[in-house]
């Protein structure tokens, strides 16, 4: 996947209810291992990872009654990534002052140490990380749809790169009946990825 759309604006209208379990089961499943992925490569801890997953997506719920989502003032996932960012920021400062708290030069020295998120790196890493988590999403949604045969032929040629005449000897089924499985999941998958994440 090349270019994913913005978030659909249904769901972010959607979980502007509290009570919409359905909106924010599929938010939470889409965007918290997204979160929380992302905070563990900076170097927190499980349970520090866990916790500060937990306040942003705390945080979204409280600002998402208001939420008015407007493509034209940027992404939803860009202001979610400002919003991680900024816990991330303030954890790494409180770690700071604990640990460090005696204000001297080489305290200040080990708080210019700590990674710093932001940046064009952080937030191509942050959608590239969204890209796999939503198609590791829409796969699991996917897959139940095909026999384990069909999904096989797709995971070992798209995904692997096993290639079509090694993978129909492996799985005991004609060439052309691998790539007929590739094509058919990959369209699956297009339509279920268009369906998460709407099209502007």
């Amino acid at each position: 996947m090349t270019s994913v759309p913005p978030t659909r604006p249904t769901l972010l209208f959607r979980i502007r209810d509290a009570r919409d379990q359905e909106a924010w089961g599929r938010f939470i499943d889409l965007y918290a291992p997204l979160v929380y992925g992302f905070l563990r490569k900076r170097g927190l801890q499980d349970a520090d990872s866990a916790d500060l997953t937990q306040d942003v997506l705390r945080q979204v719920s409280v600002a998402a009654k208001s939420l008015e989502y407007d493509a034209k003032r940027g992404s939803f996932r860009g202001w979610l990534f400002t919003i991680v960012q900024n816990r991330l920021t303030d954890h790494w400062r409180k770690e700071g002052i604990r640990e460090h708290g005696g204000g001297d030069t080489d305290a200040q020295r080990q708080l210019n140490e700590i990674p710093q998120p932001g940046g064009l790196d952080a937030s191509a890493e942050w959608e590239a990380d969204y890209e796999r988590q939503l198609f590791h999403y829409a796969a699991n949604i996917v897959k139940q749809d095909f026999t384990p045969s069909t999904w096989q032929a797709f995971w070992m040629t798209a995904v692997d790169g096993i290639g079509g005449r090694e993978v129909a000897e492996k799985l005991e089924m004609t060439v052309a009946a691998v790539y007929l499985a590739k094509g058919r999941v990959m369209a699956r998958l297009k339509d279920q990825v268009k369906l998460l994440v709407g099209e502007e």
